[in-house]
């Protein structure tokens, strides 16, 4: 009735060099380079430019922690991986400085929020 035999075709092969696996190689390539410098290279120079400023902190420094308290380096140690803050006056906490997220050097103006 409506039932036609199927016949099996000879498999094409694909000689061509750029057009290896199926024409997919390419494309993915193409999209990894795209990822890696739109997505992983600004982002790890980011992290690379915060570790240094977090390893170069110095007395007078204000410093943003990942709680979110802004507070002003007291004393810094190259030595020791903690320093103290001063939050609010008369209040001094020691932070470890891997908990820091944003070093601003001591005459650099606050970021405009708009």
């Amino acid at each position: 009735m409506f039932t036609t035999p199927a016949f099996a075709q000879a498999a094409s092969t694909s000689s061509s060099p750029l057009d290896p696996l199926g024409g997919l190689l390419i494309p993915m390539l193409l999209m990894l380079a795209i990822f890696y410098f739109l997505l992983i290279r600004p982002q790890s120079q980011r992290a690379k430019e915060l570790r240094e400023r977090v390893n170069s902190v110095r007395r007078g420094d204000t410093v943003v922690t990942s709680g979110g308290m802004v507070g002003k380096v007291t004393k810094a140690s190259d030595t020791s991986d903690e320093i103290e803050v001063e939050l609010a006056e008369n209040l001094k906490v020691r932070i470890v400085k891997s908990t820091l997220m944003e070093v601003r050097a001591k005459g650099e103006p606050v970021k405009d929020a708009t």
